[in-house]
């Protein structure tokens, strides 16, 4: 075997081992605006893909595959994979994806991810798989000691793939052209390995409508996206009534009208009973951990905020294209993730807001728990409040809901508040709306009226 021809065997072999991971984590990027991150969810996409890679290697070892096939072979392959990276990874085509599967009365994440994954996740591992084993096989009839250069470089390939997607390429460079990049890579791998104008033709019909679907044109176009990088994808709708609409990984997140000054009708309740009523003896400091349009206390210049949300650009994206004005000088913004600034925090909060919980599809599961939400407590000052903003149902329908209450109860047992935000009606079959968790941190007292000692005559008049 010359020289030429093993480096040319190796970088294959890289190439597919750094298509492959980097093509599996633009993959739980999408789906994650879609069915959430949870470690189900991850499981699944995750154990899908590894088990179709599996099979890939098991039948490239077949004796039945001609040694003088082989190239024609994974360039096929590469030309496939391309093809479903651009199926599987591009925005426009999972979000049709989501929206046939609702209109056809599926929500159910799991079984989503699960269809998703047969239909989607399938091929492309599967060859993956394959075209390590065939490219091994060509290493291997030349010189039978380079399993370990084999998987050395295989490695290497996924671990820079992996590195390079989520620190570099998805945040700064964006998903969209990331994807493009998964696809050109596989294109390349496929006209490397068989140069022929069939291989130069297929490549350039699949990379075509590739770059075009994943274009900002298209995607600022059809779906009015302004960011798409690793943490979110950002756009903003406007309407005739002026109404603006600020959506976060598909999904509203904030709402506001400039001519008119209304919000979010939960924001507009806050910002009517909890912020813009504070009496101005001294400056509160206030905490919100979810930024989202920054619409919580927008008109208050006097109280001192400080606003907490993982994705860098939501402040410019904000001020440019939803609000329309520049935040003012008492509204400080943090990049950071809200359990990390907890952590790291020593400041005690007059109010803290927090709105992470702003759908019922992405549900962070990190921030739901009890001792995320005694992390959160041990913020709020003397006399200070909490408000926690989720979506669930307000009669208590389902196990969520249940068992979120049950959470919040068991952290904050006393001087609470749940508050329904909008028309609450208990028997209608889908009663989803936002609800208010308030804690008061205030002395509480321990003490229940029985009919042996009622004192509550003394208690009412008792401050």
């Amino acid at each position: 075997m010359s020289r030429k021809l093993r480096i040319w065997l190796i970088f294959l072999i890289f190439l597919n081992g750094y298509v492959s991971l980097s093509f599996e984590l633009v993959v739980l990027r999408q789906l994650g605006f879609w069915v959430g991150s949870s470690a189900v969810i991850t499981s699944i996409i995750m154990g899908t893909f590894l088990g179709f890679m599996s099979l890939g290697y098991f039948l490239g070892s077949s004796g039945r595959i001609a040694h003088h096939r082989i190239r024609t072979i994974l360039s096929i392959s590469f030309i496939v994979i391309a093809l479903f990276a651009c199926l599987a990874s591009s925005f426009p085509l999972v979000t049709e994806y989501f929206v046939h599967l609702y209109r056809w009365g599926i929500t159910s994440s799991v079984v989503q991810t699960f269809i998703f994954s047969f239909l989607l996740l399938s091929i492309g591992p599967f060859l993956f798989g394959f075209n390590t084993t065939l490219l091994s096989r060509c290493l291997h009839r030349y010189n039978t000691n380079y399993t370990g250069n084999i998987m050395a470089w295989d490695t290497i390939g996924s671990v820079l793939g992996s590195l390079l997607t989520t620190l570099i390429l998805m945040p700064f460079v964006g998903v969209n052209h990331t994807v493009i990049l998964i696809i050109a890579l596989a294109a390349f791998a496929a006209i490397v390995t068989r140069p022929k104008w069939w291989t130069i033709l297929l490549c350039v019909a699949i990379l075509v409508p590739s770059i075009w679907i994943n274009s900002n044109y298209v995607q600022h176009k059809n779906f009015g996206i302004l960011v798409n990088n690793a943490n979110s994808t950002i756009s903003v709708s406007q309407f005739s009534d002026g109404m603006r609409i600020l959506y976060m990984n598909g999904l509203p997140m904030s709402l506001y009208n400039p001519r008119t000054g209304q919000n979010a009708e939960y924001i507009d309740y806050l910002n009517k009973h909890f912020i813009y009523n504070i009496p101005r003896d001294h400056r509160r400091n206030i905490l919100v951990l979810g930024a989202g349009g920054f619409t919580a206390g927008l008109n208050d210049t006097y109280n001192d905020y400080t606003f907490v949300d993982i994705e860098y650009t939501l402040r410019d994206i904000s001020e440019k294209y939803f609000l329309g004005r520049s935040l003012p000088g008492n509204k400080r913004f943090i990049v950071q993730d809200a359990s990390q600034y907890l952590k790291n925090t020593k400041e005690k909060y007059d109010l803290i807001l927090l709105d992470v919980y702003s759908n019922s599809f992405q549900i962070p599961e990190g921030f739901i728990t009890a001792e995320f939400m005694a992390r959160v407590k041990s913020r709020v000052a003397p006399d200070g409040i909490l408000i926690m903003n989720i979506v669930s149902s307000q009669s208590f329908r389902d196990k969520y809901s249940q068992v979120f209450d049950n959470t919040f109860h068991t952290v904050f047992p006393q001087n609470t508040q749940r508050q329904v935000i909008g028309f609450a009606n208990p028997y209608a079959d889908n009663d989803v709306a936002n609800i208010l968790y308030i804690w008061y941190n205030r002395e509480s007292d321990d003490r229940i009226y029985t009919i042996n000692k009622t004192p509550v005559v003394y208690d009412r008049y008792v401050k």
